[in-house]
């Protein structure tokens, strides 16, 4: 399986497990799952041949037929294949030529299952090469012991193609060996990032019922991993993980939540403005290229929020136009000049009542709404005054100051005047 990180690659491995019968034989007491019926270890075969049809039998369950080695620079041989236990040949008075005192590794232990070495190139050229007989002939060597072990695994590999140039690379005779390989990918819809997000966000049952989150803030919430993958100021060598929104998801609600607390109310729902939460999450899972790095982390996150908001924005309302002529009304004339005589506070820890009272006062944007997205529900309608309000700032049409908890929106002409 190879593709950047965050594509749920070693998931998927761990996946294939489902695909095992639920129970499978084996011979009691064996250290590699010795099959009844096909026997590879001495210890099996000795016991087969003494007691025949009484030969004990243990079942094991699939979720133990699962195994996985993360491939980090100190795996040896010995981890994977195996090698002599000095200890065991003392204890049981065996000499090293006895078969009995070998230690079998990681894989001759996972027959019968699914091996799983994640980040392969990791792994030192010269342990993949003792990977090519079990991969082809099914044989294994231990120091000089040439057992033939017709080993009934499948092998996972995982890779990240940034890997093979940064920190290692697969030698081509393994990779002849790999049977197939399957480029992953992100989600390609935003229905479909949103149900990743939804199954593996941490959130509680709790939180749920007393957090609300709107589908369009959903939406927006993947909308930002998908122009993170578009940026200019983004490393698209590295990839944007599907981690970004489910880190983003769990701050988003730890935001509400903070809000709750403070506001002692028992109810709250996720606002535009609890996406400023989401930046710690996107600082550290995205990389930067030189430009990025010139202009700093924070205001990277910051322009990939609006360029999400205005994504979304303009796939409900009409386009806010850079340049009018003059005289010509366009859908939001009546909401700047309202802006003209009025200014607009939305602070953080206003409780739902008060922060959605103020945005129900300015009834040229409740026109907008009812206008353009009149079908969306009442928690939609709600984000949406906030949305289009950053993106008639972001638009330059409107001015937003930030100040502790709070968000000043006025006229772009009078937050000019009072900034200088």
């Amino acid at each position: 399986l190879l593709g950047l990180r965050g594509q749920a690659k070693t998931r998927i491995a761990r996946s294939m497990v489902n695909l095992l019968d639920e129970y499978m034989p084996i011979v009691k007491g064996s250290e590699i799952n010795d099959s009844p019926f096909q026997p590879i270890s001495k210890f099996a075969r000795d016991l087969i041949a003494e007691l025949g049809e009484e030969t004990p039998i243990s079942w094991v369950h699939r979720s133990n037929r699962f195994f996985e080695k993360l491939a980090t620079p100190d795996v040896n041989v010995a981890d994977l294949i195996g090698d002599i236990d000095p200890i065991k040949a003392a204890t049981l008075k065996l000499p090293y030529s006895d078969e009995r005192v070998l230690h079998y590794g990681m894989i001759p232990r996972a027959n019968r299952s699914i091996f799983v070495l994640n980040e392969l190139p990791d792994l030192q050229a010269r342990i993949q090469v003792s990977l090519f007989n079990i991969l082809q002939e099914g044989d294994i060597q231990i120091r000089g012991f040439q057992l033939r072990m017709p080993l009934d695994i499948q092998f996972v590999f995982t890779a990240n193609p940034e890997d093979y140039t940064n920190r290692g690379s697969i030698v081509t005779p393994l990779k002849d060996r790999i049977g197939s390989q399957i480029f992953t990918h992100y989600p390609k819809t935003i229905a479909l990032a949103k149900q990743i997000t939804e199954q593996e966000a941490q959130v509680s049952a709790e939180d749920r019922a007393q957090i609300q989150i709107p589908d369009l803030a959903k939406n927006l919430l993947e909308e930002v991993a998908f122009a993170a993958r578009d940026s200019e100021y983004v490393d698209a060598k590295s990839g944007v993980s599907a981690r970004l929104t489910i880190s983003a998801m769990e701050n988003l609600v730890a935001a509400a939540k903070l809000r709750l607390i403070e506001t002692d109310a028992s109810k709250t729902t996720v606002r535009l403005l609890d996406f400023m939460s989401i930046i710690p999450s996107i600082t550290g899972k995205i990389e930067l290229v030189y430009e990025g790095e010139q202009e700093g982390a924070d205001y990277v996150a910051k322009i990939l929020i609006d360029k999400a908001v205005m994504t979304q924005f303009e796939s409900i309302f009409p386009r806010i136009s850079k340049l009018e002529k003059e005289g010509i009304k366009t859908p939001y004339t009546d909401l700047i000049k309202w802006f003209n005589k009025n200014h607009l506070e939305l602070n953080n820890t206003d409780t739902d009542e008060e922060f959605y009272s103020k945005l129900n006062s300015i009834t040229p944007l409740t026109a907008v709404i009812e206008e353009n997205a009149s079908e969306l529900s009442t928690e939609d309608k709600n984000f949406c005054k906030e949305l289009i309000l950053w993106a008639l700032t972001i638009s330059k049409k409107l001015d937003k100051s930030e100040n502790s908890n709070a968000y000043t929106f006025d006229s772009a002409d009078i937050g000019q005047y009072l900034r200088n």
